[in-house]
């Protein structure tokens, strides 16, 4: 008989056990940075009304075009499985009343999202992402906070040589003259724009010509007009203020005049952090200040900033910079036992072990004791008890530091506290 095989949708990843001290460790590292800042956790559901994306993310971003899992259930509501962060926190933030709380409230999540994206490199379908945001407070200083936040978490993780780029697109009223001064330089190359997806996006969505990768384009953008020039007083001001915050923080920064990021509830500051020469392709983290969502959303005028880090692609960069991970497991142990007897008490005591918060492992029976003291190995367990007849006799344990090859005979209470002690 034939039987079906089956592979992991395309875009999607098994986590397997080799590589889950990346996740442990990412995950306890993003935990204690966003208690050390005074974030709080939420958690969002995996899908929203697809309205919801549409309203906030805009109509002709790619994530709506392109990428969004869009689908109707069977009481014919239209549904997203959640493409982004952001949008769904800000409609939790209206739903519950946050704005009734003490502004600004700073939130974070850790999670996973889903596009329907090419998958390459860091890059996939399902993916996973730990996020902040600070709703309630507009000034300048927050936004020195939040990439401060991003900056120093990225080094506290391992990572080396990054590189934080900065712009800002100014308000509704800014970002309106920008793109018509925007539009106009490249009306005056349309005839050198090949780029199909250009020439669409240059009715749709000129800010995203910016950031096209294609040659052609390239050329184009070089001298393209930059949105810091067309800020307005104030916005010009929060810039300067910003610029001198991360000063202050010691943050080195570059002006990236090409950086708009790509989803329409952007506003003035925008940012990203990339490995040295990797350009936005290796964008690790980006996010942005969108203070006008909130009121998009149904909710009175509200500022807020946030950021987003993809897991993958963070693991990619630890990876490839051969940064060690700290082993988060602790103390490993193999109860390892020769007869029907010694065997009994094998079990009863991987139980009691377990019980003193110890991991336990009862080894495979009917092998040989030196076979089980293989498999110990083999899980990278870090000691190990043999129970054997002497033992059952003596009322004795032996337990084996297998990093040293040192082991000793203990009582059952002395075992316990050995392990519980060191």
């Amino acid at each position: 008989m034939n039987y079906q095989t089956f592979q992991a949708p395309r875009g999607t990843n098994d986590i397997l056990p080799i590589e889950q001290k990346y996740w442990r460790y990412i995950d306890a590292t993003v935990s204690r940075s966003a208690k050390n800042f005074g974030y709080e956790r939420i958690d969002t559901p995996i899908f929203e009304d697809a309205g919801l994306f549409v309203r906030s993310v805009g109509k002709v971003t790619d994530i709506i075009e392109k990428e969004t899992y869009t689908f109707e259930d069977r009481g014919g509501d239209l549904l997203s499985l959640r493409p982004e962060g952001t949008a769904p926190v800000c409609r939790a933030y209206l739903e519950h009343g946050m704005h009734n709380m003490s502004q600004p409230v700073r939130l974070y999540y850790s999670c996973p999202m889903f596009r329907y994206d090419r998958p390459q490199a860091g890059r996939y379908r399902e993916l996973n992402q730990f996020g902040v945001e600070v709703i309630g407070d507009g000034d300048s200083s927050v936004d020195a906070e939040v990439i401060d936040f991003g900056w120093n978490l990225l080094q506290d993780i391992g990572l080396e040589n990054l590189t934080l780029l900065v712009n800002s697109i100014g308000d509704p009223v800014c970002k309106s003259a920008y793109i018509v001064a925007l539009k106009q330089h490249y009306e005056k190359y349309l005839d050198d724009l090949k780029h199909e997806e250009c020439r669409r996006r240059l009715d749709s969505n000129p800010l995203r010509l910016l950031d096209c990768k294609e040659k052609s384009c390239q050329q184009i953008v070089g001298d393209a007009p930059r949105s810091v020039d067309y800020l307005c007083e104030e916005c010009s001001l929060h810039w300067t203020e910003l610029l001198g915050y991360l000063k202050d923080l010691g943050i080195p920064y570059l002006v990236d005049s090409r950086l708009v990021r790509g989803l329409d509830y952007y506003a003035r500051t925008v940012f990203e952090i990339v490995p040295s020469g990797a350009g936005s392709q290796g964008t690790i983290l980006a996010g942005g200040r969108y203070d006008g969502l909130i009121e998009q959303l149904g909710g009175s005028p509200t500022p807020g900033i946030g950021f987003a880090t993809g897991i993958e692609r963070i693991i990619l960069n630890l990876k490839t910079q051969k940064c060690l991970v700290p082993d988060q497991g602790g103390k490993k142990v193999v109860v390892a036992h020769k007869g029907d007897v010694p065997k009994k008490e094998a079990l009863v005591l991987t139980s009691v072990l377990r019980c003193q918060g110890i991991s336990a492992v009862l080894a495979p029976a009917g092998r040989s004791l030196k076979s089980q003291l293989r498999y110990a190995s083999s899980i990278k367990a870090t000691h190990a008890v043999i129970i054997g007849d002497r033992e059952i006799e003596t009322g004795s344990l032996v337990l084996r530091d297998l990093s040293h090859s040192a082991q000793s005979d203990l009582s059952r209470d002395e075992l316990i506290d050995t392990l519980t002690s060191e």
